[in-house]
Order: C-alpha cells, then structure tokens, then sequence
C-alpha cells in the first residue's frame, strides 16, 4: 500500500481557493512548480502575484482553520480595548484586540496557530483568547493607525475634518464664493494632506472592492460617493462639503487636467498602483448647479480574457462567435447598453487574433486597454480626429483586422460597412436591445440593405448578470406556478438545483460576487439576408435566428442558472425584455 502523502497547509489553502473559484487549479500547478525553483512559501507567491487580495486569502484560510475571518478595514477599535496588549507584544505576534467579552478576548491573528502569541497574550490579559484572523497587512496598518490616534479609514478622515469645522455645517453652502478662488489657491488645497489622504483612500477602497466606477456627486449641502460594484451602485461614507473643491482639484491634478476650469466638461486618464498593481482610471469631470460631479472608470487588465473561451460562451454560442471570428473578412458587431462588456469581448477577440501575420488596427474613444502587438489610435474630436477621418487614414495603413470603438453615425457606418466588403475584418460595437436590432440600427442609419446583408456576418448581443457568492450559495426553490408565470417551460430546471446567495461579509452581504458574460449570437445566414434585403422587422429576423438555432439572452441566462453560477431574480432584471 503506498504511503498517504499529506498536502501542505499552503496547498490546502490553495485547494480551498480553488474551490471558491478565486484561483484556477492549473495556476496552482504553475506556482507548485514555481515554488520549487525559488523554494518561497505558496501562500506568499499567490499573494505576490496578484491572484487573490488579502481579505479573500483571509476568508478561505479562516474556513480552512475553522477560525471566523475579521475585516479591520470595516471596524473601529476602541482605545481602551487596543490598549489591552502592549503595542510591542502585537506588533511581534502580529496580533490586535478587537473586543472584550464575558472574560473573552476577541484577538485578530495573522496566524490563529501560533499557541506562543496566544499565551502570552493571554498571560498578560489574564482573559480567555478566542482567535480570530486577519490579514498580516491589515493587522500592522490597524496598529499603526490606533497609535497615532486614527484608524486612517476615510470615515475617520471625514470625522475627524468634520469635528474640526463643525460651524460650517450652519453655513449656506449655495454661496459661490469658492468660484472665485485662485489658481494657486487650488493647487495648494489640491496638495494638503488631508486631501491627498482622501482621494488615495477613495481609490483605494474602490479597487480593493473591485468596484468599475467611482462616483463623487455634489448636492446643495452634501457630497454623496457611490462605488459601482458587480453592476450596482452603493453608498459609502461622504466626503465634507467644505472639501469638495479641494478633493476635485486634487483628482484634477491627478489626471492631469485644467483644475481652474469648472465650467466645461473634462475628461482625462491617470494610473494608480494598488496592492502591487497597476490600474488606468478614465476620469470625467461635468458641471452641475452645485459643483462639479466626477465619475472615475476604474480599468483592470486582469479582467480581459486571454482568448474566447475565457468568456464564458455555451457551446453552440462560442462555435458561431469562432466561426465568424476566423472569417478572412465581414463586419462582426457587438450590441448592448453602456457597461456590457461589449468592449472587453471585442478586445478578447483581437487577443485570439493578435499575431505576427495580422495587422491590427483599432479607433476608440478613449482607449481602455493597451495591448501589445495591436495599433490602437484614440479619437480626438477637438482636432478633427474623428471615427470616421481616423477609419479612412487606417483604411491606407494596409490593415487587415479593424476594431472601431462604436459606430455612432451614418459615415463611420458607410465606411465600416465598405471595409468588410473590400476584404477586411472589422469588429465593432452598435447600442441596441439585441442581435436582430443590430440590422434594424444600420438600416436607419441609411446604409442600404443589400450592403448590410453583404457585410454583416455575426451580430451579437450582451449583457452581464452577477455571479452567486460561492462563500454563502445556498440551495433555493421556487414554486412551479412561478415558472408558469414567467413563460418557463416547467421541466426546464427538472433534475437541476438552484441556488441564491444568502449574504456574507466576503459579498458585502449582497449574496453576490463579480460577474459573468451572457451573449445571443446570431449568424447571418442565407435565409437572414433575404429578410434584410426584404427590409423585414427585427423581430421577424429575430425569429428566423431562433428556429435556426440561436439563442436568445434569456435562454442563456436561465441555462445560467440551471447550472447554478446565477439567480431566477438576476435573470429577470437583466433580461426583462427578452
């Protein structure tokens, strides 16, 4: 009998990643290979690379230990309590107190098997230890903001800026007189402390809750941030008004834009660095009655997919997206609302087409993402610079693969339209409802029928729906008058569990976590182009498309949820008219 080999605390920690769907099982291969060579710890390679963030390494480390996992980020220690354990006997054991209770410490531990750090602390509290754990990270940041007197979160920012200048929540805050500040005046509230301390915090937080937009909106006697998490926004803790000038002026600075113009519209880009990574941040300055609103776009590379089948496709989808994709020529368009991942499905496709061979060229307003191998030029209206002057200019470069940020007007059409039909590949994007409107949106853009039908070979509609947090999925049923309502065939989910996230401290107790790509293909076959020529509706296209086999976006998000990765409710939000 061969000997029983037992994992190592690392690989186990590893193991319970992977079940939480953080890590895929072939990068853990990689790293065990990796950790070979330069014999580092596993659990430190993980956070090196960037594959998980702390409180997520923290959740799944405590669920392995059977030790409650603790976000200090969320908490305020008492004064009193902090002061329990010595700042010298934590800072060593990498340990905080969190709470007293009927003869219980609640002790935050980098490590809840360290029986040395225990004992001691319990030596000098003279009180029952009961362990909980914390990132190593947060624990040091926690200890270092209680002895300098603040916890450094932007509540106590915001509080502690607020106890300092309580009159001026009496004063009118409609006057105007803050317009008339100087430039220097600006610039040097723009580089106070506190305010530098502010924004970095604002972004900070953002991408530590993987949030993909920031907004920051000022109101007759308030400033209200909301993060955009996973498709919807949330509330967080608003910034002062009497800082509001300052902290648009710093973000200003940070994008590298004109801080003494507030009444026009701005846009601009900055990179930030958090947590070892770098992010673009696409930043938007409008003038509204009470102050400059600014919405920031965070933009993270980690989430484009390597190639197409990262994306998430069924079958029967991936195979018509394939199919059109290694297509020598023919327009491919993409559709859907601002936010549905139209873009970064069109950047996976180039990344699948991204070799030597190809010359590759893309016109966008702004450029997201910047990939290597790929001539991205970004469109500047100011100077002329517009889809439609930059496609003719691309058109001489001897392309053969053209990505267009958006066709937006009939002339960016008519040249995108004549590209494909002299031999080019060209992908872009159209703001419709679904595939079929994709035909319908050029028609009443005046291209001509017989081109369409000619040109197009695949129109695709998207959507995202969130996915179910895998640290609290729940079975859930529903009972079967509820299908029949909602015109669901009543053995669809027959043989099938459904699930529902029920809320926890990693979902922010929304019961979901991140998001995943739906999409409709439909093909342009023969039959579809008599229809187009014949000027047919878009639901009569519509139909063909699904008796030839197409699904629609509510077919692949019910299969979404038969195979468990997204709720009934989800489905009805994002789907609604499908």
């Amino acid at each position: 009998m061969p000997p029983v080999v037992k994992s190592s605390f690392g690989e186990r920690i590893a193991e319970a990643l992977v079940a939480d769907g953080l890590i895929h099982s072939k990068q853990v291969e990689e790293l065990l290979e990796l950790q070979k060579q330069k014999g580092t710890r596993l659990l430190k390679l993980i956070i090196e690379k960037g594959l998980v963030s702390d409180q997520d390494m923290t959740v799944s480390m405590g669920r392995v230990l059977n030790v409650p996992p603790i976000n200090l980020s969320r908490i305020t220690i008492p004064g009193d309590i902090a002061e329990i354990v010595p700042k010298d006997v934590a800072m060593n054991h990498k340990v905080i107190p969190i709470a007293k209770l009927e003869g219980k410490l609640l002790l935050a531990m980098a490590d809840p098997l360290n029986v040395l750090a225990m004992d001691d602390v319990r030596r000098i509290t003279k009180l029952e230890i009961s362990p909980m754990i914390a990132s190593e990270k947060a624990i040091t940041d926690k200890l270092n903001a209680v002895d300098s007197g603040q916890t450094g979160s932007m509540e106590d920012i915001i509080n502690k800026q607020k106890e300092m200048e309580e009159e001026a929540e009496t004063l009118e805050t409609v006057h105007e007189a803050r317009e008339d500040a100087s430039l220097d005046q600006l610039a040097a509230q723009g580089e106070e402390a506190p305010i530098i301390k502010l924004a970095n915090l604002i972004l900070v937080q953002a991408i530590k809750e993987r949030a993909s937009d920031i907004h920051i909106e000022p109101f007759e006697k308030m400033v209200r941030l909301r993060y955009r998490s996973d498709g919807a926004l949330v509330d967080r803790p608003s910034p002062p008004k009497n800082m509001q000038v300052a902290l648009m002026s710093r973000l200003k600075i940070m994008a590298s834009l004109d801080i003494a113009e507030r009444r026009l519209p701005q846009d601009g880009r900055m990179r930030v660095k958090v947590l070892g990574k770098d992010f673009d941040l696409r930043v938007s300055f409008l003038p509204t009655v009470h102050g400059e609103k600014c919405v920031l776009r965070v933009l993270d590379k980690s989430n484009l997919s390597g190639s197409l089948e990262k994306i998430g496709m069924d079958p029967d989808t991936f195979k018509r997206f394939k199919a059109a994709v290694d297509s020598p020529h023919g327009l491919i368009l993409v559709t859907g609302p601002t936010g549905s991942g139209k873009t970064t499905t069109l950047y996976s496709a180039l990344n699948e087409l991204n070799k030597p061979e190809y010359n590759i060229i893309t016109v966008e307003d702004p450029v997201e993402f910047q990939i290597p191998g790929i001539n991205q030029v970004p469109t500047k209206k100011e100077i002329g610079l517009t889809f439609a002057s930059a496609l003719r200019s691309i058109l001489r470069q001897d392309p053969d693969i053209v990505m267009i940020g958006e066709i937006r007007d009939t002339e960016t059409a008519e040249i995108a339209v004549e590209a494909s039909l002299t031999g080019h590949q060209v992908l872009s994007t159209l703001h419709c409802n679904d595939a079929a409107g994709a035909i319908a949106r050029l028609d009443d853009m005046g291209i001509q029928p017989f081109l369409i039908s000619s040109a197009v070979i695949l129109a695709c509609a998207q959507r995202l729906m969130r996915r179910i947090c895998l640290s609290c999925k729940e079975p859930v049923t529903y009972p079967e008058k509820m299908y029949a309502d909602l015109g669901i065939p009543s053995d669809f989910f027959k043989g099938s569990q459904l699930y529902r996230g029920r809320g926890c401290d990693r979902c922010g107790n929304t019961g979901y976590t991140g998001r995943l790509a739906i999409i409709e293909a439909m093909t342009v076959t023969d039959e579809v182009r008599k229809l187009v020529i014949q000027r047919a509706s878009a639901m009569e296209i519509g139909k063909v498309a699904i008796d030839q086999g197409m699904k629609t976006l509510r077919m692949v998000a019910l299969e979404k949820v038969r195979e468990g990765l997204t709720t009934l409710e989800q489905t009805l939000v994002v789907t609604a008219a499908h």
